[in-house]
């Protein structure tokens, strides 16, 4: 029976180191499996850090263009509130997004 069998895998070392290397791979706390998904994780709060490090870029720029120009604070306030004037009527249109996809 003995016989049969690879020499390769008589070998005690060969055994325990294979077996010791699946062990750290697929079975302890700091798996490929799990360094992977937290690369992934890794990558994506990467991504959300540039995006909201230039969203505070862009409302740092228009904090400073309101605090200089009473007119952009009064854009500001028309555009985004819908703020008017007492002598003034405003329409809102809005598009339906459904028939432009």
């Amino acid at each position: 029976m003995w016989k049969k069998i690879p020499s390769l895998l008589k070998n005690k070392y060969l055994l325990i180191t294979i077996i010791f290397v699946v062990l750290l791979l697929f079975f302890d706390d700091s798996n490929i499996i799990l360094q992977y998904e937290q690369m992934q994780q890794l990558n994506a709060m990467k991504t959300e850090k540039e995006f909201y490090q230039k969203e505070i870029l862009k409302n740092k720029t228009l904090l400073n263009e309101m605090l200089s120009d009473s007119l952009t604070i009064e854009k500001f306030a028309r555009e985004t509130y819908l703020m008017k004037k007492d002598s003034e009527d405003v329409y809102v249109i809005e598009r339906d997004s459904t028939k432009f996809q």
